[in-house]
Parts: structure tokens; C-alpha cells; sequence
């Protein structure tokens, strides 16, 4: 019979060797996840149940995982239970998964306050006594915002052919969704800065130097991530920010700033290559209640200005 454990080492594998190194990460950290709370001694899918699913959330829980953590394993678990069910590997039950979390919720406001958003635009002189990398991180958070908030992976593997006049088209590697972004002064004057000089490589920017799909590639975009971020954390601490600065952070706040210029969450949808709506209105969840309040205010401030004038 088919082993849960050997089965998911299968599916791991195979995601790598066709080239999804990121996917293949999540599913061994899964993997990984359901040996420390099962142990190493592998067990039919006929074993799972929605009682044992619980069991394995309580124990994410008990871990400190955030509820997003939880979902994700959960989610990759279903994905391969459900490959086990189409092989005719695993019984087939109805809402197996229904009692355990699968969805995603707003854990933490990553979206920068207006203020925070004023330092993090001001121009570092030398004088600042701001690191060269620093800047460097700084001006490259900025271009990603301009882009929509492209997300860092993006930006890393942008390819030269991607960039046509003032116009950047590409996927998305998360969605597969193809995007164009029409290029702002600002942003043009940031990628000249900072685009790939080498002529014998493929890549707009110098993120990566290995062939794209492959397991060095992969390793170089994780270590310049790992690298960007460091250099982030450092720039708001420099700027005295109010939260903890990341490459996450340009996306939500692109994000957030469409939605209190009242763009519809559809079209941020759109404009940010979500999957879906859903995905979308989780980003402004957090902000949802305070932009309600807000709407409260005017209301009240209209009756009392109304109501003032009906007194006089």
C-alpha cells in the first residue's frame, strides 16, 4: 500500500526536477512538519482522518505557527492526499479537511503608514551615514513599488526581452498570470540605475547569474532575497519606522494606497496579478475597519454640519 511519507518524498522530488524549487521547498517543509508531529515511522493514507488532521493542527498551533503557517501545510498535505485519491492510493472521503484551517487571514499589517511611507521616499544623502547596499535596497524597494509592487522574485528573474520601450511585460511566477507595467519617469530613471550591464546574460537586473530553472538559479534568488531583506530591516531601523520593513512591504502598500484612493479591489486584483479577489481582499483586510471608520466620520461630520445649519 501507498505510504504517506514515501509518497510525499515522490511528489517533492518530482516538483524539483521539473524546476519548481519553491514549490518542492514547501512541500518537504510539510513533509517535515508531519514527521515531527506523527514520527519518522511511515503510515497509510487510510490513517488520516479528520480526528488525526485536527491533532496535526493543535500540534502547528502548540508549535507557535501562525494560522497562514498552518494553512499552507494543510493545503500541501490536501494536495497531496488528493493526488493519492486520483491514483486510487488513498479512500476518497468527503470534507475530510473541512474541520482544519485551509484559508488565509491578514496575521500581520505589512502595508507602511503614510508616515513611515515620507522617510522611506526621502532621498539618503552620503552624509546620512547610510550604507551604499542600504541605499541600494532603498532605491530597489522604491522600483518595486512603482511596478505595482512586483514582488522580489519577479524582479529577480525579469529578463532583458521583458523590457520593451518604456513598457515591462512578464508572468508571474506564483500565478502564471502575464502582466505589463507601464513604465513611470521615476521607474525608468531606477532601472537604467540599476540594470544588468553584463551583455552575455539574460537577466534585467544582476540577481541571478545561473540558467533560469535550474537548482543554482534557485539558490542565488534565495540568497539575494535573504540579502535585500537584511539590508531592508537595517533601512528601517535607520528611518525609525514604526514596523519592520521587508520586501513583502511594497506590494501591501501598493496595495493599501490603490484601496484608500478608491480603486476598486478588482482592479488591484488585476493590477497585481492575484489569483483571485480573495487573495486581494486579505492584503486590505486590515484596513477595511479603519477606512470604515473613516466613512463613519464623514457621515457624522455631514449630519452636525447639516444639522448646524438647520439651528442657525
Amino acid at each position: 500500500m501507498l505510504k504517506v511519507l514515501t509518497f510525499m518524498k515522490q511528489v517533492a522530488n518530482g516538483l524539483q526536477v521539473e524546476g519548481n524549487f519553491g514549490t518542492a521547498h514547501v512541500y518537504r517543509s510539510s513533509l517535515n512538519a508531519i514527521i515531527a508531529y506523527r514520527g519518522k515511522s511511515d503510515f497509510v493514507f487510510s490513517e488520516v482522518t479528520s480526528e488525526w488532521l485536527k491533532g496535526f493542527e493543535v500540534h502547528l498551533r502548540c508549535r507557535g505557527c501562525s494560522w497562514n503557517t498552518v494553512s499552507t501545510y494543510m493545503r500541501t498535505f490536501r494536495a497531496v492526499y488528493n493526488r493519492a485519491v486520483n491514483l486510487r492510493k488513498a479512500p476518497y472521503i468527503p470534507y475530510l479537511f473541512r474541520s482544519v484551517y485551509t484559508g488565509t487571514r491578514a496575521d500581520h499589517k505589512r502595508a507602511l503608514t503614510d508616515d513611515d511611507m515620507k522617510k522611506v521616499f526621502v532621498n539618503l544623502s552620503r552624509k546620512a551615514g547610510v550604507s551604499l547596499p542600504v541605499r541600494q535596497a532603498q532605491e530597489l524597494f522604491i522600483l518595486m513599488f512603482l511596478l505595482r509592487g512586483m514582488p522580489f522574485v519577479d524582479l529577480a528573474y525579469l529578463r532583458k526581452i521583458d523590457l520593451r520601450d518604456n513598457v515591462i511585460t512578464y508572468r508571474r511566477r506564483k500565478t502564471g498570470r502575464s502582466l505589463s507595467v507601464t513604465l513611470t519617469s521615476e521607474a525608468m530613471i531606477l532601472i537604467k540605475k540599476y540594470m544588468n550591464r553584463d551583455s552575455s546574460s539574460p537577466y534585467l537586473f544582476s540577481f541571478l547569474k545561473s540558467r533560469e530553472g535550474t537548482k543554482e538559479a534557485y539558490r542565488e534568488y534565495q540568497l539575494a532575497l535573504r540579502s535585500f531583506n537584511q539590508r531592508l530591516m537595517l533601512l528601517g531601523e535607520l528611518l525609525g519606522l514604526g514596523d519592520k520593513l521587508s520586501s513583502y512591504t511594497a506590494r501591501h502598500t501598493w496595495a493599501t494606497t490603490a484601496y484608500y484612493c478608491e480603486i476598486h479591489p478588482g482592479v488591484i486584483s488585476e493590477a497585481m496579478g492575484h489569483s483571485s479577489i480573495t487573495v486581494t481582499e486579505t492584503y486590505l483586510k486590515p484596513f477595511q475597519d479603519k477606512k470604515i471608520d473613516e466613512a463613519n466620520k464623514q457621515v457624522l461630520d455631514f449630519v452636525k454640519r447639516a444639522v448646524g445649519g438647520v439651528n442657525a
